[in-house]
């Protein structure tokens, strides 16, 4: 069981062609179903910061949460959670999928190079990042834009509807199929990088701690870590990757969000949205909502790529 590019660390890491598929994708549905709905309701509170006014009543996450629970109770914090749900899954599929093939080329690809370790896991995890998320976005930011309207419908003047049906509907009677791609172009500007960023982050961030902690060394080659020492530094290289993407990438974010919740009379431009946001907060406007995004990136990442480790160790043909 070696990882491709890495040999050191090839007690920890499990390449694509060892993976039972079936039970990758079975058990895989499961385990990204579970982490969605414990960690939806920050993507709710991220996205309503995000298209609050100056003249908004909630301004901090506390009041956002504080009044959707007064008016609708706990449902309230999962708005637009049963159209995410359905698109998530092919998307986590294809994203999935396209992130272990890739990884794998990439690192043969570099392998020549002879770069170091860190280096050779920030390249290889940064371009299966990028593609995955290229990929994955065509399914994605259709299930994206529905889901966002509904988290936002009747929050500081926007349109109500009865459900994610309704969106949709609406979206293309207006604008046609483009409508459910509004923002698509940001989508992948911002989702894109980020992913890079991320995946780079995780990769490279994960050989630094086990070089710290004496593991992969010249002298410590055969050293195998114990279990809770690989989901420790899994889970440290999470929520670095999770805070280094989520201050790079959240103005991009913020203008992509409001671009999407916009009505069907307001048809702002990227420019439009941009001059707004200066003209309503200044330059600290392109970071609305840094906070959840923060925790929800770092949160999401970190319990994602856990229950991923897992999932491959699980579904691992040869694993013991």
């Amino acid at each position: 069981m070696t990882s491709s590019g890495s040999q050191s660390f090839g007690q920890t890491e499990i390449n694509w062609d060892k993976l039972d598929k079936r039970k990758f994708y079975v058990v895989g549905a499961g385990l990204f179903t579970g982490v969605t709905v414990a960690l939806y309701p920050v993507s709710v509170v991220k996205t309503r910061l995000q298209v609050a006014t100056k003249d908004s009543v909630e301004k901090s996450a506390f009041s956002v949460v504080r009044g959707l629970l007064k008016s609708e109770g706990v449902p309230g914090l999962y708005r637009g959670f049963g159209t995410v749900i359905t698109g998530a899954i092919p998307a986590r599929v294809i994203f999935m999928t396209s992130l272990e093939t890739t990884k794998a080329a990439a690192f043969k690809m570099i392998e020549p190079f002879k770069f170091s370790e860190p280096t050779q896991a920030a390249i290889a995890n940064g371009l299966a990042g990028m593609t995955s998320s290229l990929f994955s976005q065509a399914v994605f930011v259709p299930i994206d834009v529905v889901s966002q309207k509904l988290m936002v419908q009747g929050y500081a003047g926007h349109a109500k509807y009865s459900g994610g049906l309704d969106v949709a509907r609406k979206l293309v009677k207006a604008d046609g199929i483009r409508g459910l791609y509004r923002g698509f172009g940001l989508s992948v500007m911002t989702y894109s990088p980020s992913s890079a960023v991320w995946w780079a982050s995780y990769g490279s961030s994960q050989r630094v701690i086990w070089r710290s902690l004496g593991y992969g060394t010249e002298q410590n080659k055969a050293l195998v870590p114990d279990p809770w020492t690989v989901v420790l530094v899994q889970a440290s290289g999470g929520i670095v990757a999770g805070s280094v993407a989520s201050c790079i990438t959240t103005p991009l974010d913020t203008i992509k969000t409001r671009l999407q919740v916009l009505g069907h009379e307001k048809r702002e431009t990227a420019g439009q949205v941009v001059r707004k946001l200066i003209a309503e907060d200044g330059w600290k406007g392109f970071y609305r909502g840094l906070g959840p995004r923060f925790v929800s990136m770092s949160a999401w990442g970190t319990s994602m790529i856990l229950a991923y480790e897992y999932l491959k160790r699980l579904c691992a043909k040869d694993y013991a």
